[in-house]
């Protein structure tokens, strides 16, 4: 058996297996030196660069330049649904607290759903993001970690995109990390619709605003609705990665530098109390305190009266609750 709080660190695959450890999250002390150094920035490129990756990132911002000229408050609207659709209930609902740590159950359409509205960040697959982020739960802000701010806070932020990866390693990759994910068919179908998805999306956006209204129209909901909202949605994932391990305040002593930031639990619907979050992984609550708003949280909350969602990680171990 184990502990109350162990069991908030453990991820249980469909076929009972645990997920990857995750050394120091509960803050207890370890023998080993803390905060190692992450290797240099040069090591993190021995296979070159990922263009593809690094080219994509490059045209979604250069296509976001455009909005001043094809701002509309129809455009503004979309934007936000779309956000919210995108970020709340893919990235932060559906790739990382579903898939990634299983801080609830649902139904497998309920899901690949997810999934799906998680793609459409433009973040990557729910396979890749999934491995990463456990990946980064094991070795965070040490060797191994792949978006660490001690490589230097621009190479946490989005930098650490750069480095190819071999199709055998990540292959292999995805394997030790998503092996829960990397049985499930429909994963590797949406892995493999990343760039269409994006550009039927894009069609679309276009072709309702044209034909709704004028051409004009189609070009803001194309701008605001694909390019602005994947600017946002990136650096608002982006800054959990970066700004939450350098700055904020701390509810719990981890073996990692994570800390909770308003700013971007405001912005990133609850994924700003960082270090609530490493402290207990499972939990499907992020914000611990009265005040640390988690509008993600509350979604899952929703669906759990509805019955879409059951076994919720909801609860603290009373002996763990942050001052």
């Amino acid at each position: 058996m184990i502990s109350e709080t162990e069991a908030l660190q453990t991820t249980e695959f469909d076929d009972g297996a645990v997920a990857i450890p995750t050394p120091g999250a509960t803050g207890r002390e370890h023998e080993e030196e803390q905060h190692r150094a992450a290797p240099t920035v040069r090591k993190h490129l021995p296979d070159g660069i990922d263009w593809p990756v690094v080219t994509w990132i490059a045209l979604v911002h250069a296509g976001a330049l455009a909005a001043p000229w094809f701002f509309t408050w129809k455009a503004l609207g979309l934007f936000v649904v779309l956000v919210w659709m995108t970020a709340s209930l893919g990235v932060c609902m559906g790739y990382h607290r579903c898939l990634t740590h299983r801080s609830f159950s649902t139904y497998r359409p309920i899901r690949w759903l997810l999934a799906f509205l998680g793609q459409l960040s433009g973040e990557g697959s729910a396979l890749v993001w999934v491995a990463n982020h456990r990946q980064h739960h094991q070795f965070s802000d040490k060797d191994g970690d792949p978006h660490s701010p001690r490589d230097g806070f621009w190479w946490s932020h989005m930098l650490w995109f750069m480095p190819a990866v071999p199709r055998g390693q990540l292959d292999d990759h995805l394997r030790r990390y998503a092996p829960d994910l990397y049985k499930d068919r429909a994963m590797h179908v949406l892995h493999a619709m990343f760039l269409p998805m994006h550009i039927v999306l894009g069609v679309v956006l276009l072709t309702v605003g044209w034909l709704g209204w004028d051409w004009q129209t189609g070009m803001s909901f194309l701008i605001w609705g694909q390019f602005v909202r994947l600017v946002y949605v990136f650096h608002i994932t982006w800054f959990v990665n970066s700004a939450t391990h350098v700055w904020g305040y701390r509810n719990y002593e981890t073996s990692d530098n994570s800390r909770n930031l308003w700013w971007v639990g405001l912005l990133a619907f609850g994924e700003g109390w960082h270090n609530n979050h490493h402290a207990f992984q499972r939990m499907a609550r992020q914000g611990h305190k009265w005040w640390e708003l988690d509008i993600t949280y509350w979604v899952i909350l929703a669906l759990e009266k509805t019955g879409l969602a059951w076994n919720v990680v909801k609860d603290l171990p009373s002996q763990q609750r942050p001052a």
